[in-house]
C-alpha cells in the first residue's frame, strides 16, 4: 500500500484526511531499544545539512531505552555520525520538582542517556529551572513561571515558529502522553508552546509539558511503550492496519482519538510508533492484517 512522503519542506492540506503513521512491533521488550535507535537514527539522517538536532525526551521508561552506550553503539552499526555537538535537547514535559529528584524526567534522562559517554554540550541540554521552585512571592504561580521560562527556552533554540526534528513520546495505559491526560484542558490549548499543570491525575500533581501544536508541527513525532498494559490502548487508536513488506505496519489513527496519545495529527511531518509484541496483543486491526 502507499506509504507517506517523508519530506517536510511541502506540506499538503491535511483537510478532511485521516492520520497516517508508521508501526514498528519488536519481537520482546529487550529489543524495542534498537528498534527505536533506527528511527532517531533516521531523524538524524534527515538533518545532517543542518546545524542543529533538536529533540525532546518523555520520562517514564522511556530513558531506559536510550542508554549511552547502545545508543552510541547503534549509530556506530548504522554507519551513521550522530554529530552529538548538533544535539540540542528538551524534555517532552517534566514534573516540578528539583532536577535531582527521583520524580524528575530530567533526572531520569541524565542516568541513562546524558552519562560522560555522550558528549552533547552542556549547554545544549535543558532542564527546567528548578530554582523558580523556591519563589515564594504571594501570588506566584510557580508551575506556571516555569513554562513560561521553558517556552522561552525552547523559543531561543527554535524560534518562534520552529519545529522539532523529533520528540520521543511514551503513552500510559490510560492513554496520556506527555503530561496530557484524558479529558483535561491541557487538550485544547493551542496558545503556548509549553503549558502548566497542577492537578495531574498521576502524581506529582504540578508539572509543565509541550502542547499539541508543537507536537502536531515536529518533523517526526515518535511513540514508544511495551508490555500488555499499553493493548486496550493501542487497540483503540488504531483504525486500520497493513502489513509492509519490511515486517512494519502501516496503520491509520482512529479519528475522532479516543485518547491524548492518538491526538496528535502531523501538519506535514512523520508519525511513528515503537512497541513490543505484548503491547499489540489483541490489537483487533493487526490480527486482521
Amino acid at each position: 500500500s502507499a506509504t507517506k512522503s517523508s519530506s517536510h519542506y511541502t506540506c499538503p492540506t491535511k483537510a478532511n484526511m485521516s492520520t497516517k503513521a508508521k508501526l514498528h512491533i519488536a519481537n520482546s521488550k529487550a529489543e524495542v531499544a534498537p528498534l527505536l535507535h533506527a528511527q532517531v537514527i533516521s531523524c538524524v539522517q534527515k538533518c545532517s545539512d543542518e546545524s542543529k538536532f533538536v529533540i525532546a525526551l518523555s520520562g517514564g521508561s522511556l530513558p531506559a531505552f536510550l542508554s549511552a552506550n547502545a545508543l552510541i553503539q547503534s549509530f556506530a552499526d548504522a554507519g551513521v555520525n550522530p554529530q552529538w555537538n548538533k544535539w540540542y535537547v528538551f524534555l517532552a514535559d517534566e514534573r516540578c520538582v528539583k532536577n535531582d529528584h527521583p520524580d524528575s524526567n530530567y533526572c531520569s534522562i541524565q542516568q541513562h542517556m546524558l552519562t560522560a559517554e555522550l558528549p552533547i554540550p552542556a549547554d545544549q541540554v535543558f532542564p527546567i529551572d528548578d530554582a523558580l521552585l523556591d519563589d515564594t512571592t504571594p501570588g506566584t504561580c510557580t508551575t506556571e513561571n516555569i513554562a513560561k521560562d521553558y517556552e522561552d527556552k525552547l523559543k531561543s533554540v527554535l524560534g518562534d515558529n520552529g519545529k522539532f526534528d523529533c520528540i520521543l513520546c511514551g503513552f500510559g495505559p490510560d492513554g496520556h502522553t506527555c503530561s496530557l491526560f484524558p479529558d483535561h484542558d491541557l487538550l485544547k490549548v493551542t496558545d503556548k508552546m509549553v503549558a502548566s499543570i497542577t492537578d495531574s491525575p498521576k502524581p506529582p500533581p504540578e508539572r509543565v509539558t509541550l502542547t499539541f501544536p508543537v507536537l502536531n508541527a515536529a518533523k517526526t513525532v515518535i511513540f514508544c511503550g511495551a508490555g500488555g498494559s499499553k493493548a486496550l490502548i493501542l487497540d483503540a487508536v488504531f483504525a486500520e492496519a497493513s502489513l509492509i513488506d519490511d515486517g512494519s505496519y502501516d496503520v491509520v489513527m482512529a479519528d475522532p482519538a479516543p485518547y491524548p496519545c492518538g491526538m496528535v495529527q502531523m501538519e506535514c511531518g512523520d508519525l511513528c510508533w515503537v512497541v513490543d509484541k505484548d503491547a499489540v496483543t489483541g490489537v483487533e486491526v493487526l490480527e486482521k492484517s
